[in-house]
């Protein structure tokens, strides 16, 4: 029973939940008066998060930093003047797909994205680098030398000789490395929903680095686990002294009261320990109902002891709390092996009510009479996950075995995820029954996608795919670049396109409901010239001046894609084509959106636009066809859709 507070609302812890809740990277720890560790607000951090500048201060405390971490978070923060450009030729099933295939820097797209994504994604799973000393592709805007880490950090004596002269082991390269990733994770984290989840694929060399990244953005709180990935059973032959058999998965909830939490279906190892049949032909197993573990003895959780009653002869059962003699009756109760008095696991009025579903039984080795519970195996589909993977689909063969059965050489692209491991972390938190979006942005080969499809085609569900990659360059004298893979995308969506043909061909009947499409965007610089203005700038005396605005090699449909994401309408929404008077109109879904960037256009134009009743109409600046559609445009829309909110570019 909880105590009453009798006192008033702490208005700093507060403040401080308030705080923690909007920004969990802002809380630390430092020791109070009484010299008690407590929480408390990290200003520097908050005034950081606050700032479009670099903040400047330092104090004692508890933290994970490194040189630039400030940059970093900065970078996070900071935004980009670009857009995504559709590229229909290289999609498949443009118009109807729901799947998003990206190609651009990861930290650039997900900016872009998050807006229109904020708490959208149910799912991400990445597999970055690993930081085995390789230089990295993604090159931001705090890379730097070896000697300006040096001088960043400190690393100078008063003379200004090196302090430190390996430069492999000092923290340069954790640097570099965490300098890209933590912007991309903080991110990223914006994008998912309340009751998503992240995995994070990671080798030893930064996941304790990484594990502390996700700690700090995330909070410590939603950490669901790490898990070791068996992958290499065998281990690496080229490791010098310890064969490593395994690499981790970090898992974070973005909260981690709010997700759904999933499991396996159980494996043929487990199902022969349902060994036993009722009266109903039901399978069941016994499992021992006195608990075991920590907090197992009586005075530990003293409601949990209680006393069984067994007449052998009648077979008449039943449990008491009281301790009394019944002519007859076997008294059973939690014993331990060292005799001491244990507990139950399931309090008295759970006993009673399912007294149907247990057993007496005298344990031979114990000499001691106990209570064994029928688990049955109907009903228990699904099996929590452990934190060591042995199964056979995530080994790394695996992954190189897929691969190469789609018709790829495998020298094309070196260890692809096994789709085994991807599988299964869908499998943790998605039921597929929301369209639930599933985003990697690391996504190399499109293990990923090839595992939505994958299980969309088990379940019938729609769930969605969002990828990311940089168009790295294959070198010239690669096996990849040789089969025509100038670079790593080209490669993704090959894989993707060689997946929905099989797939299909072994789900002809329900191929209707199965997508294996995908619209291909790109990153590139804003559609609009450096004299841009805001719409937020214009008035109706502005409104549709000659002044051209946007670029000369952009399309209608680059615009729109453009204005979508400024609007909030999903990159995969439904677009509709209309032609009123030889000028295209774009739907975007169901009115929630509708646009028209043609130039030339007169009242009959704008009425069937403002006919349609858009949340939004967008137009393209010096568009109309004369001072008189100008004049009339406002009083259009006041009589056929008052309510829209009209844009231009």
């Amino acid at each position: 029973m909880d105590k009453l507070r009798m006192q008033t609302l702490d208005g700093v812890q507060d403040n401080i939940d308030k705080i923690a809740a909007l920004f969990p990277n802002c809380i630390t720890e430092r020791k109070d008066a009484e010299g008690k560790v407590t929480l408390a607000i990290d200003f520097d951090k908050l005034r950081q998060e606050l700032s479009s500048e670099i903040v400047e201060g330092r104090e004692e405390r508890y933290q994970f930093t490194w040189p630039d971490k400030k940059k970093a978070i900065l970078l996070a923060n900071s935004p980009i003047n670009a857009t995504l450009r559709p590229c229909r030729e290289e999609s498949v099933d443009f118009d109807n797909t729901q799947n998003l295939y990206i190609e651009g820097d990861n930290l650039d797209v997900l900016k872009c994205l998050k807006e229109t994504y904020l708490g959208k994604v149910k799912m991400i799973y990445i597999d970055p680098p690993y930081n085995t000393g390789n230089d990295f592709v993604y090159e931001d805007d705090f890379a730097e030398s070896t000697s300006e880490y040096l001088a960043n950090s400190g690393q100078y004596d008063e003379q200004g000789n090196r302090l430190v002269t390996n430069s492999e082991s000092n923290g340069r390269f954790h640097t570099d490395w965490l300098n890209m990733i933590y912007p991309r994770i903080k991110v990223a984290r914006e994008l998912l929903s309340e009751d998503g989840a992240i995995f994070i694929s990671i080798d030893q060399n930064e996941c304790e680095n990484l594990l502390k990244i996700c700690n700090e953005i995330y909070g410590e709180d939603n950490c669901l686990g790490v898990i070791s990935n068996i992958n290499n059973p065998k281990g690496r032959s080229d490791d010098k002294y310890i064969a490593t058999a395994n690499e981790y998965i970090l898992v974070f909830a973005k909260n981690k009261e709010l997700i759904d939490w999933y499991g396996f279906e159980p494996t043929e190892e487990i199902v022969k320990r349902y060994n036993k049949v009722d009266e109903n032909g039901k399978k069941y197993r016994e499992i021992d109902l006195r608990k075991t573990g920590e907090n197992d003895l009586k005075e530990d959780r003293p409601n949990l002891f209680y006393y069984f009653y067994y007449n052998e002869s009648t077979k008449d059962f039943y449990p008491l709390k009281e301790d009394i003699n019944i002519d007859g009756y076997i008294q059973i109760k939690p014993q331990r092996e060292d005799g001491k008095e244990g507990n139950w696991r399931w309090g008295l009025d759970t006993a009673k009510k399912q007294i149907d579903d247990l057993i007496p039984k005298f344990m031979p080795s114990r000499r001691v009479w106990g209570i064994m519970q029928k688990d049955y195996l109907e009903g228990r589909t699904l099996v929590k996950p452990t934190s060591s993977w042995t199964f056979k689909d995530v080994n790394s063969e695996r992954g190189t075995e897929e691969f190469v059965n789609l018709g790829f050489d495998k020298r094309i692209f070196p260890k692809p995820k096994p789709l085994g491991t991807i599988l299964r972390c869908i499998k943790l938190v998605t039921s597929g029954a929301n369209s639930d979006i599933i985003l990697d942005f690391f996504s190399g080969s499109a293990t990923t996608a090839h595992a939505v499809i994958k299980a969309n085609s088990v379940d019938f569900q729609n769930r969605k795919f969002l990828l990311v990659q940089l168009p790295e360059l294959t070198d010239e004298s690669s096996v990849a670049y040789k089969a025509n893979f100038k670079n790593i995308c080209e490669i993704g969506k090959e894989r993707i396109r060689r997946v929905g043909k099989k797939i299909k061909e072994k789900v002809r009947s329900q191929e209707q409901r199965l997508d294996t499409g995908f619209r291909v965007l790109k990153l590139d610089s804003s559609n609009m010239e450096d004299i841009y203005y805001s719409p937020a700038e214009y008035n109706q005396q502005t409104l549709f001046t000659k002044t051209e605005s946007v670029k000369s090699d952009r399309t209608s449909e680059d615009l729109l894609f453009q204005v979508m994401l400024e609007l909030g309408a999903t990159l995969d929404s439904k677009i509709e084509q209309i032609e009123v008077e030889d000028k295209t109109i774009y739907n975007v879904a169901t009115n929630y959106l509708v646009a028209c960037f043609d130039n030339e256009i007169d009242d009959s134009v704008v009425t069937a636009i403002a006919k349609m009743q858009p949340q939004y109409a967008v137009f393209r600046d010096g568009s109309m066809a004369d001072d008189s559609t100008v004049t009339n445009f406002e009083q259009i829309f006041k009589t056929y859709s008052p309510n829209t909110v009209t844009k231009v570019l």
